[in-house]
């Protein structure tokens, strides 16, 4: 039994194959501006590396923000649930989850089965996302990987007044140009966002096991300030990005 969930996201679209209850393949690939084509792409890659084709699905799931635009979908399932779901199979111990993607971050609780109990989601501007670190590395003229890394810490952190990303860019080019230390600059920034993220999630209450997922959780720096600021150990899958993709790949497992 061959299944599929596919999760196209504001920033990336991910695809999880399941064959025989089991992870077959998976892929990540840029969003773009075709959800349709891009749907089409990721699954392909996906099977690709499971050595299957599109006539070897039985059933599909489209989740994200795009999941009523994927043309092959069985069926469309909200991202909240299937982050809930793809989370629970992986770490069984799962009751929080904190998700960070390109564009929106969320916070969600869940029981023991992996059934959304409540969840909050911020997804009016991008400040606390992926595309708030994407600027500021930009602006501090680092390559990504090398903003994520916890070395770049400063011991220092200078307050960042706001997380607004065009606000919070006109107070680091303002901190570079009074000299100020590049790494507190960083950690100021890691920890306006951490502060921002804590206290949305702190609104559904936080219950262990914490588990950070969405393509921010490979970021080891917000990992850190993280954890630091809502004082509970933060578990990241080794694969975070796929959750939502694996939650859609179960419930259309469930459905066949």
């Amino acid at each position: 039994m061959v299944v599929a969930g596919v999760d196209v996201g504001a920033a990336t679209a991910k695809a999880v194959i399941l064959r025989d209850g089991g992870i077959a393949g998976f892929a990540v690939l840029p969003t773009g501006h075709d959800i349709q084509k891009i749907a089409r792409k990721v699954t392909r890659l996906a099977l690709a590396k499971a050595e299957l084709t599109m006539a070897d699905l039985h059933y599909t799931v489209g989740t994200g923000y795009g999941r009523r635009a994927i043309p092959f979908a069985d069926e469309a399932i909200t991202e909240i649930t299937c982050h809930a779901r793809g989370a629970n199979w992986v770490i069984p111990e799962t009751r929080t989850i904190i998700d960070i993607g390109g564009q929106d971050s969320k916070a969600i609780r869940l029981d023991a089965r992996g059934n959304v109990l409540n969840f909050v989601m911020n997804d009016k501007c991008a400040a606390g996302t992926g595309r708030f670190f994407e600027v500021m590395a930009k602006v501090l003229q680092l390559p990504l990987d090398k903003f994520a890394s916890p070395e770049l810490l400063g011991q220092h952190p200078w307050k960042i007044s706001s997380v607004c990303t065009v606000f919070a860019e006109s107070e680091v080019v303002s901190l570079r140009a009074e000299k100020k230390s590049r790494e507190d600059i960083i950690a100021g920034l890691y920890q306006a966002v951490a502060s921002r993220v804590g206290a949305m999630a702190r609104t559904i209450d936080y219950e262990d096991l914490v588990v950070f997922t969405g393509g921010v959780a490979k970021n080891k720096a917000m990992a850190r300030a993280l954890e630091e600021e809502i004082g509970h150990k933060i578990v990241c899958p080794d694969e975070p990005q796929i959750m939502g993709a694996l939650g859609a790949a179960l419930f259309a497992l469930k459905k066949v």
